[in-house]
This record gives C-alpha cells, structure tokens and sequence, in this order.
C-alpha cells in the first residue's frame, strides 16, 4: 500500500488533536501565515482602583501551550498573508497623504503634491528590451574585444535584458557603492529641495522651517538591471504640516523646478579607497516629476496608493534583483540562485565590505541586497500616520473594550516559529480561501461604485 506524504500525515495527525478546533482558530486568526511566531506566557488585566481580575489569559490551555501571532513580514516569496496585510497597511498610509484620512485633513488633496521618480546613473551599457538594443552607429569593440551593441532586439522578459554587454567594463564598485550612498543621496536631495524653495521664494534657506513644510513617502525599486531607484510622492504644507496650508508662493511648478535642479545638483562622495578611488555618487539623467491634481490631469491618488503598497511586498528574489536572506560566507555566493549580473554584484559587496574604509557602510551584511541598505518604504514625519498607529487601530477595531483605569501585567517569552509539514498546508489553505474571500468582497464593492 502506497504511503502518504509526510505533509498530509501530519495534517490528519493535526485533524485528529483533541485540541485541533483551538488551533485552527489561531492559524484563522494569523490569516494564515506561513511563518507565525510562537509565544508562551501570560497576561492580567486588573482594576487599578479595586485591584480585582478582570481578565486573564495563559497559554497553558493553548494546543501546545503557545499562541500563534503573524511574523508580519513583508514579502510575499516569505509570507503572502503577512505581505497583503502590510500592503493594504501602505496603500492607506500612502492614501492618506494624498487625499486625507486617518487624522490627515481632507485639505492635503488641494496642496501642491508630485509623483517624483529618480534614477541610479550608469554603471555600463546593459542588453535593453526593444530598439533601444540595437548596435550603436559607430559600432566597434569595448577594450575587451567585445560588441559595443546588440545586434538583437529582445523582448521585455528575454533574459538577457539588464544584463552588461560586457561584464569586465560594467562599474560594479560603483553600483554597489551607489546603493550604499543611496539614502544619504536622498536625503542631501531633500534638504536641496528645500533650500532651492527658499531661494526661490526669496526666504532665507535657515529659516524655510518657518515658511513651509516639505513631506514626502518614498518606495525604493530595483529596475531590471538590478539598480534601485525611488519613486516618491513629495507634498508642500505650511509650517505645521498636514493641518497647514503652504504659503501662496508654494505652488506645483516651483516644487517641480526646485525638485529637478536638486536632482541635477546634490551629490556624495564616497571615502577614499586605494582599489577604488573616491567617487563621485550622484543621480541618473532620468528625472520624473509629474503634478498630482484633482481635476484629472496627473496620475490617479488612489493608483499611485496602490502602485507603492503593491511594490513593497515585492522581494529581492522577485525582483531579481538580490536575495531575500542575508548571506554568511563567501561560499552563500556561488550557490545563490540568482543571474550572473547580481552574483557579481554580490561578490562586489563582499570584497568591498572587507576593506577598513569600507567598514561603516557594513556592505557584507547587506550583500543580498546588493548593497541597498536603506528601508523600502521611508516617509517624513508630518507626511502622514505611521504603520504603528494603523496597527493599533487595526487592534482597537478587533473585540477591544476600553476600561478606565486598568493596569495590564503582561510576561511572555520566545517559543520558536514556523509550521510543521502537514500545518503548512492548511494555513496556505486558509490564507488562499481569506485572499479570495478578500477580493469577492473587493469586485463587489467595484461594482457599487461603478453603478454596475
């Protein structure tokens, strides 16, 4: 007789567990997470003024004597349950800076607000979809032998596109290094802007703070050639921010002026290596900024809510574009599964990261995201709520009653994480049925709306 899996034996052993009710309620209630955290412990909650119980709570009557919470991770090659929920976390924090909500006026919609895309430079000619890869006019070979074009036209996921027409003069120092500068690349980006505003409006660049108010959320994507660049909304408030209206000579054109010559401007300069030099770290050539208006002019608020919270659930193996684990030897490298191109980029980062100089910038524990060590998602403070509020919010909303005068004793401990084999088919199973559910509830509403 033909054995069963050891996934579906575990899940008949799961089925037929006293306890097995509980415990498919706790996998439910983590939306079926791939990799929940397991935690033993306790919690009081007592009347502060009388001292009496009002309720207790001990893992010791859980199956297992653990409770099951999400990892919360938000990639969806690591946790597609964990992941939509962190999405649908950023598309009402991006939103709610565009249009207002969640303790942001209603009145941001009417500021001037801009989609910003900025660029990585380059690094070496890569192979590119379309006519942009045909053979240069000039023709010829690189230094080392090699065509300084294509001579075919590839298709969008040919994989070929992104790659270096020659890997020996591809600028792989400076890609990884560029990528480590990043975030301060952005920030000396945003401090410009704020200063070209002032310049422009004729204020004193030491005192903008007292004038306007710049807020931003930003995303950070890897293109096809494994290089990050940033799409950003960037809104103009008055001093206090979001409850502020911009002073009458803050409008859309000059934040767009003021956010291209920036993007032409700021730069930074890497320490001083012997194997590499000091570079020179500025943005690419390719600067997007597009106004966001109410009257259909500019890209849709809600799209570019959704297009950002869609991106940061995207992984680095996703994308190509690096690893979604840290490595920890130069042997991780060689067996990574992953193009030619980001295994160089990878081995880059760890040469790098071996050299003193280089030692702050940390490049081999960032190794598997090609030397990217800034956050997916970073937005100022005044932009709008944080992921913390939403979550506490999400809590409030979910069976709590508030008590007045209440003290919470709360002891809890690590007890490990994950699933056993046959656990993880009935939570992807629930979290398929939760994510179906989720988009029935979804094309209904749209037809609602839609008149349908």
């Amino acid at each position: 007789m033909r054995q069963l899996p050891e996934a579906d034996r575990d899940a008949i052993r799961l089925a037929q567990d006293p306890k097995f009710a509980r415990w498919l309620e706790q996998i439910t209630a983590t939306g079926g997470c791939a990799h929940p955290v397991h935690l033993s412990g306790s919690t009081t909650t007592l009347d502060g003024a009388a001292g009496e119980i009002l309720h207790h709570y001990d893992t010791r009557n859980e199956p297992g004597e653990r409770l099951l919470v999400r990892c919360r991770n938000r990639r969806a090659t690591v946790c597609p349950a964990c992941s939509r929920l962190h999405a649908g976390d950023t598309y009402h924090l991006v939103r709610a800076g565009l249009l207002g909500g969640k303790n942001v006026p209603a009145t941001v919609r009417h500021r001037p607000r801009l989609f910003v895309t900025l660029t990585a430079p380059s690094f070496g000619p890569v192979h590119r979809a379309g006519e942009l890869c045909r053979p240069r006019r000039d023709g010829g070979n690189c230094e080392h032998g090699r065509p300084l074009g294509c001579g075919a036209v590839h298709v969008p996921a040919a994989p070929t596109v992104g790659q270096p027409l020659c890997a020996d003069c591809y600028d792989y120092a400076g890609h990884v290094l560029w990528h480590a500068h990043a975030s301060k690349l952005w920030d000396r980006f945003a401090i410009d802007v704020r200063r070209r505003l002032a310049s422009s409006a004729g204020i004193v660049q030491s005192r903008f703070a007292q004038h306007a108010r710049l807020s931003f959320a930003r995303v950070a994507e890897y293109q096809i050639r494994a290089a990050v660049h940033v799409h950003a909304v960037v809104r103009l408030d008055g001093p206090d921010g979001p409850d502020d209206e911009p002073p009458p000579w803050g409008t859309a054109e000059l934040l767009i002026d003021a956010v291209r010559a920036s993007a032409r401007r700021v730069l930074v300069r890497t320490p001083y290596s012997p194997a590499v030099g000091e570079l020179t770290l500025r943005w690419g050539a390719q600067v997007d900024a597009r106004p966001l208006r109410n009257d259909g002019g500019g890209p849709d608020d809600d799209a570019v809510a959704a297009y950002v919270a869609k991106y940061v659930t995207k992984g680095a193996k996703e994308t190509g574009a690096g690893l979604d684990h840290a490595l920890s030897a130069w042997g991780d490298i060689e067996s990574a599964p992953v193009s030619e191109h980001v295994r160089a980029l990878i081995r880059a980062c760890w040469r790098l990261g071996g050299l003193p100089e280089y030692a702050p910038l940390r490049l081999r524990d960032w190794a598997h995201t090609l030397g990217y060590r800034g956050h997916i998602l970073t937005k100022s403070r005044a932009y709008s709520t944080t992921y913390a509020a939403l979550r506490a919010e999400r809590a409030h909303h979910v069976g709590h009653v508030d008590i007045p005068d209440v003290v919470t004793e709360r002891h809890w401990r690590y007890a490990g994480s994950g699933h056993t084999p046959g656990a993880v088919l009935i939570a992807a199973g629930i979290a398929d049925d939760l994510a179906r559910n989720l988009e029935i509830v979804r094309e209904a509403l749209h037809r609602m709306r839609v008149g349908r």
